[in-house]
């Protein structure tokens, strides 16, 4: 396996999703490379409504893995505007493309500040030791 990577332009959490801003004023969400690696092959993906109003921190779906079972948590508030649904039929996208083809779902942030408020690429990998 590569590297773990985490690429500049996208925001972090400390729950190890990313948050990459759109052009429309939405962002899209999905977990890190080291979530993908931590849990192993991701069998199942629960995603959000398109529609729910989430607020951050909210547990808002799950990834299931071979290993185990981990919560989604929003990393904004705002409105579910799209999810993946790829994922059904193959929930492996998220281990082979996290950053791409393996996102989870796009969000209308409550607060577009929000979002800089997110750890940088730096202070998220500082976060993992």
């Amino acid at each position: 396996m590569s590297e773990l990577e985490y690429p500049q332009e996208l925001r972090y959490t400390a729950e190890h999703e990313w948050v990459r801003s759109g052009d429309d004023g939405t962002v899209r969400i999905g977990i890190t490379s080291f979530a993908q690696d931590s849990l192993g092959d991701v069998v199942y993906v629960s995603l959000p409504t398109v529609g729910d109003t989430v607020a951050a921190g909210d547990a808002c779906g799950e990834v299931e893995s071979t290993k185990s079972v981990s919560d989604l948590y929003a990393p904004l508030a705002g409105e579910v505007t799209a999810v993946n649904g790829s994922l059904d039929a193959t929930p492996e996208l998220v281990n082979s493309d996290p950053y791409g083809e393996g996102w989870m779902y796009e969000l209308r942030p409550s607060d577009d500040a929000a979002v800089g408020a997110l750890l940088d690429p730096a202070a998220y990998q500082a976060l993992l030791g």
